[in-house]
């Protein structure tokens, strides 16, 4: 008996540790994305990188798991949030790297720039990252064909542009989205990711091709969505509308609706639902 209850703590111990984000000390590797030039500009990188003024410079934290395994990994893209203005670097980015690495995931935390008028120039910052993870993978025993992409709210919408955009060389293996902005229906979208994409006048046009729900392809990969039910900011309707557009071109997919929570929530302890949406998205990532 003594020692079935010794085991069944084991257990329960192990659980906990790969659920909850830990702090297991594992510092990136931090690389410039566009050392040869930038392939466009939003045109204020000449005033000087500065964060503190939603200038960023294009970066990768690459976050790899400390003990390196028999085959290669999966690596996953993370693109924080914020309305395409700003980025939540923190509980939108890099604490989420123990969680992954506890799952043996590798973890590539993007500082993407923002667009000031050219819609482009995040999506080219997204599409190099996977570039880079791409030439790096003998290198850092990454699987190439196994990289997926992450983002939240706006981060989001640049994560599902990528997985419904991308050309052949840079489309993910799958995607994760929290809480994402998907739609430039004025009925349902964001306003502020929306406008500072696109701008006040953005063309019918162009409204459709970033509503992302509209982009799905049989050849959409598979994704991973979750989010409050009472969600504020980003109408719930955004993931909606993804996940039976996914469904309809028969995309593996999976959706998590929490019944409170709000927006922006992150990897945030103080989540309601925390610990569950953590188990549900380890599993998911196990299925494949």
């Amino acid at each position: 008996m003594k020692h079935l209850l010794y085991l069944a703590m084991c257990f329960l111990m192990a659980g906990s540790v790969t659920v909850k984000a830990q702090t297991i000390g594992v510092k990136p590797m931090i690389i410039d994305l566009w050392q040869n030039g930038l392939p466009n500009t939003n045109g204020i990188e000449s005033q000087g990188y500065d964060d503190s003024k939603q200038n960023f410079k294009p970066t990768i934290y690459v976050y790899l798991p400390q003990i390196k395994s028999e085959r290669p990994t999966k690596a996953v893209v993370v693109c924080p949030g914020g309305g395409y203005g700003g980025l939540a670097m923190n509980h939108e980015g890099k604490h989420w790297a123990d969680f992954f690495l506890n799952e043996d995931v590798a973890t590539i935390v993007l500082r993407y720039r923002m667009p000031h008028g050219n819609c482009d120039v995040p999506q080219s910052d997204a599409y190099e990252a996977i570039r880079q993870v791409k030439n790096h993978a003998s290198e850092w025993n990454i699987n190439p064909d196994a990289i997926g992409i992450m983002g939240f709210s706006a981060g989001g919408h640049l994560a599902s542009t990528v997985a419904t955009h991308a050309k052949a060389d840079v489309i993910p293996a799958f995607q994760i989205l929290f809480y994402p902005v998907i739609s430039s229906d004025p009925a349902i979208r964001h306003n502020g990711s929306i406008i500072n994409l696109l701008g006040q006048d953005a063309s019918e046009a162009q409204l459709n091709l970033y509503s992302n729900d509209k982009q799905v392809t049989d050849h959409t990969p598979r994704a991973f969505i979750a989010l409050s039910d009472d969600d504020e900011a980003v109408p719930p309707l955004n993931s909606a509308r993804y996940y039976t557009a996914l469904k309809e071109h028969k995309v593996p997919a999976t959706m998590h609706v929490y019944p409170s929570g709000g927006h922006g929530w992150g990897i945030n302890e103080s989540f309601k639902y925390h610990t569950l949406m953590l188990e549900e998205l380890r599993a998911w990532l196990h299925t494949f």
